[in-house]
Protein backbone atom coordinates (compact mmCIF):
# COMPACT_ATOMS: atom_id res chain seq x y z
CA UNK A 1 0.00 0.00 0.00
CA UNK A 2 1.24 3.79 -0.40
CA UNK A 3 -0.08 6.86 -0.90
CA UNK A 4 -1.01 7.47 -4.15
CA UNK A 5 -2.99 3.91 -4.24
CA UNK A 6 -4.99 6.11 -1.60
CA UNK A 7 -5.04 8.95 -3.95
CA UNK A 8 -6.65 7.19 -6.26
CA UNK A 9 -9.36 5.89 -3.95
CA UNK A 10 -10.32 9.17 -2.33
CA UNK A 11 -10.42 10.48 -6.34
CA UNK A 12 -13.32 7.32 -7.04
CA UNK A 13 -14.92 8.26 -3.91
CA UNK A 14 -15.67 11.69 -5.02
CA UNK A 15 -16.35 11.47 -8.45
CA UNK A 16 -17.68 8.14 -8.52
CA UNK A 17 -16.89 7.30 -11.73
CA UNK A 18 -13.33 5.40 -13.25
CA UNK A 19 -12.71 8.05 -15.78
CA UNK A 20 -13.38 11.07 -14.04
CA UNK A 21 -11.22 9.85 -11.45
CA UNK A 22 -8.48 8.99 -13.50
CA UNK A 23 -8.25 12.76 -14.67
CA UNK A 24 -8.72 13.85 -11.46
CA UNK A 25 -5.45 12.16 -10.66
CA UNK A 26 -3.87 13.00 -14.28
CA UNK A 27 -3.53 9.00 -15.00
CA UNK A 28 -5.17 6.95 -18.04
CA UNK A 29 -7.88 4.74 -16.77
CA UNK A 30 -6.76 1.26 -16.78
CA UNK A 31 -3.36 2.71 -14.36
CA UNK A 32 -6.04 3.97 -11.92
CA UNK A 33 -8.77 0.73 -12.13
CA UNK A 34 -5.22 -1.26 -12.16
CA UNK A 35 -3.98 0.22 -8.85
CA UNK A 36 -7.38 0.11 -7.21
CA UNK A 37 -7.46 -3.83 -7.64
CA UNK A 38 -4.11 -3.97 -6.57
CA UNK A 39 -5.03 -2.11 -3.97
CA UNK A 40 -8.25 -4.47 -2.86
CA UNK A 41 -6.00 -7.95 -3.32
CA UNK A 42 -3.17 -6.79 -0.75
CA UNK A 43 -6.25 -5.50 1.97
CA UNK A 44 -8.47 -8.62 0.81
CA UNK A 45 -11.48 -7.05 0.93
CA UNK A 46 -13.81 -5.26 -1.68
CA UNK A 47 -13.89 -1.62 -1.77
CA UNK A 48 -15.63 -0.48 -4.75
CA UNK A 49 -18.98 -1.56 -6.85
CA UNK A 50 -18.58 -1.67 -10.37
CA UNK A 51 -21.34 -0.89 -12.86
CA UNK A 52 -21.07 0.08 -16.44
CA UNK A 53 -22.37 3.59 -15.52
CA UNK A 54 -20.84 4.52 -12.25
CA UNK A 55 -18.33 2.96 -9.66
CA UNK A 56 -19.72 3.37 -5.66
CA UNK A 57 -17.47 2.46 -2.34
CA UNK A 58 -18.40 -0.24 -0.62
CA UNK A 59 -18.73 -0.03 3.35
CA UNK A 60 -15.51 -1.03 3.75
CA UNK A 61 -14.06 1.09 0.93
CA UNK A 62 -16.14 4.12 2.57
CA UNK A 63 -13.97 3.65 6.42
CA UNK A 64 -10.78 3.33 4.34
CA UNK A 65 -11.69 6.40 2.48
CA UNK A 66 -11.82 8.14 6.07
CA UNK A 67 -9.34 7.09 7.32
CA UNK A 68 -7.02 8.25 4.51
CA UNK A 69 -8.56 11.92 4.14
CA UNK A 70 -7.28 11.73 7.92
CA UNK A 71 -3.71 10.44 6.52
CA UNK A 72 -4.12 12.89 3.41
CA UNK A 73 -4.71 15.66 5.82
CA UNK A 74 -1.35 15.04 7.67
CA UNK A 75 0.99 14.47 5.10
CA UNK A 76 -0.05 18.05 4.09
CA UNK A 77 0.26 19.38 7.50
CA UNK A 78 3.61 18.01 7.23
CA UNK A 79 4.50 19.93 4.17
CA UNK A 80 2.75 23.17 5.68
CA UNK A 81 5.07 23.07 8.90
CA UNK A 82 8.08 22.49 6.89
CA UNK A 83 7.34 25.55 4.38
CA UNK A 84 6.78 27.75 7.54
CA UNK A 85 9.64 26.74 9.02
CA UNK A 86 11.72 27.89 6.36
CA UNK A 87 9.70 31.27 5.88
CA UNK A 88 6.78 31.36 8.14
CA UNK A 89 5.15 34.44 5.95
CA UNK A 90 5.50 32.70 2.59
CA UNK A 91 3.80 29.94 0.98
CA UNK A 92 0.64 29.17 0.26
CA UNK A 93 -3.17 28.99 2.78
CA UNK A 94 -6.41 27.93 1.70
CA UNK A 95 -8.83 30.25 3.01
CA UNK A 96 -12.72 29.09 2.61
CA UNK A 97 -15.40 31.84 2.85
CA UNK A 98 -19.10 31.50 2.27
CA UNK A 99 -20.86 33.72 -1.00
CA UNK A 100 -22.94 36.00 1.14
CA UNK A 101 -19.56 37.41 2.69
CA UNK A 102 -16.89 37.08 0.38
CA UNK A 103 -17.02 39.56 -2.41
CA UNK A 104 -18.11 42.17 -0.03
CA UNK A 105 -15.46 41.84 2.97
CA UNK A 106 -12.25 40.51 0.93
CA UNK A 107 -11.77 44.17 -0.95
CA UNK A 108 -11.31 45.92 2.03
CA UNK A 109 -8.63 43.42 3.35
CA UNK A 110 -6.39 41.85 0.24
CA UNK A 111 -5.12 45.34 0.17
CA UNK A 112 -3.52 44.76 3.63
CA UNK A 113 -2.49 41.66 3.03
CA UNK A 114 -0.66 42.20 0.21
CA UNK A 115 1.36 45.03 2.14
CA UNK A 116 1.71 43.10 5.47
CA UNK A 117 2.38 39.59 3.87
CA UNK A 118 3.44 40.42 0.17
CA UNK A 119 5.09 36.17 0.13
CA UNK A 120 1.63 35.09 1.49
CA UNK A 121 -0.24 33.65 -1.11
CA UNK A 122 -3.97 33.43 0.02
CA UNK A 123 -5.93 30.67 -2.30
CA UNK A 124 -9.68 31.94 -1.61
CA UNK A 125 -12.59 29.17 -2.07
CA UNK A 126 -15.80 30.46 -2.01
CA UNK A 127 -18.29 27.80 -0.96
CA UNK A 128 -21.25 26.92 1.73
CA UNK A 129 -20.46 26.03 4.88
CA UNK A 130 -21.17 23.08 5.47
CA UNK A 131 -18.82 22.05 2.75
CA UNK A 132 -16.24 24.74 4.12
CA UNK A 133 -16.98 22.52 7.35
CA UNK A 134 -16.27 19.58 5.55
CA UNK A 135 -13.08 20.65 3.76
CA UNK A 136 -11.70 21.96 7.03
CA UNK A 137 -12.27 18.78 8.60
CA UNK A 138 -10.16 16.96 5.83
CA UNK A 139 -7.30 19.11 5.79
CA UNK A 140 -8.05 20.25 1.88
CA UNK A 141 -8.64 24.20 3.44
CA UNK A 142 -6.45 25.74 6.76
CA UNK A 143 -8.87 28.07 7.18
CA UNK A 144 -13.01 29.42 6.89
CA UNK A 145 -14.57 32.41 8.14
CA UNK A 146 -17.75 31.48 8.88
CA UNK A 147 -20.87 32.61 10.79
CA UNK A 148 -20.73 31.85 14.69
CA UNK A 149 -21.47 29.33 16.50
CA UNK A 150 -19.53 26.65 14.99
CA UNK A 151 -20.32 23.18 16.21
CA UNK A 152 -17.00 21.28 15.61
CA UNK A 153 -14.76 20.36 18.63
CA UNK A 154 -11.71 19.96 16.38
CA UNK A 155 -11.79 23.53 15.30
CA UNK A 156 -10.75 26.62 16.63
CA UNK A 157 -12.70 29.77 16.44
CA UNK A 158 -11.61 33.21 16.37
CA UNK A 159 -13.86 35.83 16.61
CA UNK A 160 -13.33 38.46 14.00
CA UNK A 161 -16.90 40.98 14.04
CA UNK A 162 -20.19 41.39 14.49
CA UNK A 163 -21.57 42.74 11.15
CA UNK A 164 -25.39 44.15 11.60
CA UNK A 165 -27.94 43.46 8.93
CA UNK A 166 -30.19 46.38 7.04
CA UNK A 167 -33.76 45.77 5.86
CA UNK A 168 -33.92 46.77 1.83
CA UNK A 169 -37.41 47.38 0.41
CA UNK A 170 -38.84 48.76 -2.72
CA UNK A 171 -38.58 52.11 -2.95
CA UNK A 172 -42.71 52.34 -3.34
CA UNK A 173 -42.65 50.45 0.42
CA UNK A 174 -44.59 51.59 3.30
CA UNK A 175 -40.82 51.33 5.29
CA UNK A 176 -39.47 53.11 2.65
CA UNK A 177 -40.21 56.99 3.77
CA UNK A 178 -38.78 56.29 7.50
CA UNK A 179 -35.86 58.32 8.40
CA UNK A 180 -35.97 56.68 11.45
CA UNK A 181 -34.05 53.19 12.79
CA UNK A 182 -36.72 50.66 12.77
CA UNK A 183 -38.00 48.35 15.61
CA UNK A 184 -38.03 45.01 14.45
CA UNK A 185 -41.20 44.45 15.16
CA UNK A 186 -41.86 46.73 11.91
CA UNK A 187 -41.80 43.33 10.63
CA UNK A 188 -44.44 41.72 12.07
CA UNK A 189 -46.54 40.12 9.37
CA UNK A 190 -44.32 41.05 6.74
CA UNK A 191 -42.80 38.36 4.16
CA UNK A 192 -38.99 38.60 3.67
CA UNK A 193 -37.28 37.26 0.39
CA UNK A 194 -34.68 34.25 1.39
CA UNK A 195 -31.94 32.10 0.17
CA UNK A 196 -32.12 28.96 -0.56
CA UNK A 197 -31.35 26.16 1.24
CA UNK A 198 -27.82 25.56 2.05
CA UNK A 199 -26.91 28.85 2.82
CA UNK A 200 -25.97 30.84 6.36
CA UNK A 201 -27.74 34.06 5.43
CA UNK A 202 -31.17 32.05 4.95
CA UNK A 203 -30.76 30.29 8.90
CA UNK A 204 -29.52 33.72 10.23
CA UNK A 205 -32.49 35.32 8.36
CA UNK A 206 -35.26 32.87 9.42
CA UNK A 207 -33.71 33.75 13.15
CA UNK A 208 -34.52 37.56 12.71
CA UNK A 209 -38.21 36.29 11.03
CA UNK A 210 -38.95 34.10 14.23
CA UNK A 211 -38.07 37.10 16.78
CA UNK A 212 -40.19 39.56 14.72
CA UNK A 213 -43.31 37.30 13.92
CA UNK A 214 -42.04 38.02 9.95
CA UNK A 215 -42.61 35.05 7.66
CA UNK A 216 -40.86 33.93 4.05
CA UNK A 217 -42.24 35.07 0.84
CA UNK A 218 -43.79 31.93 -0.26
CA UNK A 219 -42.86 30.56 -4.30
CA UNK A 220 -39.30 32.00 -4.32
CA UNK A 221 -36.29 31.12 -3.06
CA UNK A 222 -33.07 32.96 -4.15
CA UNK A 223 -29.59 31.91 -5.22
CA UNK A 224 -27.41 34.47 -4.39
CA UNK A 225 -27.33 38.24 -2.71
CA UNK A 226 -27.36 39.80 -5.76
CA UNK A 227 -30.36 37.99 -7.10
CA UNK A 228 -32.45 39.33 -3.96
CA UNK A 229 -31.42 42.91 -4.31
CA UNK A 230 -32.36 42.97 -7.94
CA UNK A 231 -35.76 41.17 -6.82
CA UNK A 232 -36.54 43.90 -4.35
CA UNK A 233 -35.63 46.39 -7.06
CA UNK A 234 -38.34 44.62 -9.08
CA UNK A 235 -40.61 45.50 -5.99
CA UNK A 236 -41.14 41.44 -5.66
CA UNK A 237 -40.77 42.01 -1.65
CA UNK A 238 -38.39 42.93 1.08
CA UNK A 239 -34.91 41.51 2.38
CA UNK A 240 -32.34 41.39 4.86
CA UNK A 241 -29.01 42.57 3.99
CA UNK A 242 -25.67 42.33 5.48
CA UNK A 243 -23.96 45.65 6.05
CA UNK A 244 -20.57 44.59 3.89
CA UNK A 245 -23.50 43.75 1.50
CA UNK A 246 -24.46 47.60 0.95
CA UNK A 247 -21.51 49.74 2.30
CA UNK A 248 -19.16 51.30 -0.29
CA UNK A 249 -17.48 50.65 -2.65
CA UNK A 250 -20.83 48.58 -3.64
CA UNK A 251 -22.80 50.77 -5.82
CA UNK A 252 -26.48 51.56 -4.55
CA UNK A 253 -28.94 49.36 -6.74
CA UNK A 254 -32.06 51.77 -7.91
CA UNK A 255 -35.14 51.76 -6.74
CA UNK A 256 -34.13 50.25 -3.36
CA UNK A 257 -34.63 51.87 0.14
CA UNK A 258 -32.22 50.29 3.09
CA UNK A 259 -33.39 50.77 6.58
CA UNK A 260 -31.49 50.21 9.91
CA UNK A 261 -33.15 48.74 12.62
CA UNK A 262 -32.95 50.00 15.97
CA UNK A 263 -30.36 48.66 18.77
CA UNK A 264 -30.19 45.57 19.43
CA UNK A 265 -30.24 45.23 15.49
CA UNK A 266 -30.04 42.01 14.10
CA UNK A 267 -26.87 40.70 13.36
CA UNK A 268 -24.44 37.91 12.82
CA UNK A 269 -20.92 37.37 14.30
CA UNK A 270 -18.32 36.43 11.88
CA UNK A 271 -15.07 34.03 12.56
CA UNK A 272 -11.67 32.95 11.34
CA UNK A 273 -11.99 29.22 11.75
CA UNK A 274 -8.57 26.29 11.85
CA UNK A 275 -7.79 23.04 13.07
CA UNK A 276 -6.77 23.12 16.37
CA UNK A 277 -3.61 20.56 15.51
CA UNK A 278 -2.24 23.63 13.02
CA UNK A 279 1.10 23.91 13.76
CA UNK A 280 0.21 27.59 12.26
CA UNK A 281 -1.16 29.11 14.92
CA UNK A 282 0.47 32.39 14.91
CA UNK A 283 0.25 33.15 11.27
CA UNK A 284 -3.51 32.15 11.50
CA UNK A 285 -3.82 34.57 14.57
CA UNK A 286 -1.84 37.35 12.64
CA UNK A 287 -4.38 36.85 9.56
CA UNK A 288 -7.75 36.73 11.95
CA UNK A 289 -6.23 40.05 13.17
CA UNK A 290 -6.29 41.75 9.86
CA UNK A 291 -9.62 40.54 9.00
CA UNK A 292 -10.89 41.55 11.95
CA UNK A 293 -9.92 45.26 12.05
CA UNK A 294 -12.44 46.50 9.93
CA UNK A 295 -12.88 50.61 9.74
CA UNK A 296 -16.04 51.07 11.92
CA UNK A 297 -18.05 52.80 9.36
CA UNK A 298 -17.98 49.65 7.20
CA UNK A 299 -20.45 48.20 9.78
CA UNK A 300 -22.30 51.04 10.98
CA UNK A 301 -25.88 49.88 9.21
CA UNK A 302 -26.91 53.76 9.28
CA UNK A 303 -23.76 54.64 7.70
CA UNK A 304 -24.49 52.64 4.46
CA UNK A 305 -28.24 53.26 4.94
CA UNK A 306 -27.55 56.67 4.06
CA UNK A 307 -24.53 56.43 1.30
CA UNK A 308 -26.48 53.53 -0.79
CA UNK A 309 -30.27 55.39 -0.90
CA UNK A 310 -30.54 56.83 -4.66
CA UNK A 311 -32.42 59.31 -5.23
CA UNK A 312 -36.09 58.62 -5.80
CA UNK A 313 -36.47 58.32 -9.15
CA UNK A 314 -39.90 58.69 -11.60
Amino acid sequence: MNLRDLTYLLALAEHRHFGRAAEASFVSQPTLSTQIKKLEEELGVALVERTPRKALLTETGLEIARHARAIQAEIQEIKSIAQRNRDPESGTVKLGIFPTLGPYLLPHVIPRLRRELPRLELLLIEDKTEVILKRLREGSLDLGILALPVHEDSLHAEFLFEEPFVLAVPESHHLAASDTALPLDALTRESLLLLEDGHCLRDQALEVCQLAGAGEKPGFRATSLETLRQMVAANVGITLLPALAVAPPIVPTPHIRLRAFAEPAPSRRLAMVWRKRSSTTELFTRLARIFAELPPALLSPRQACSTQDPPATA
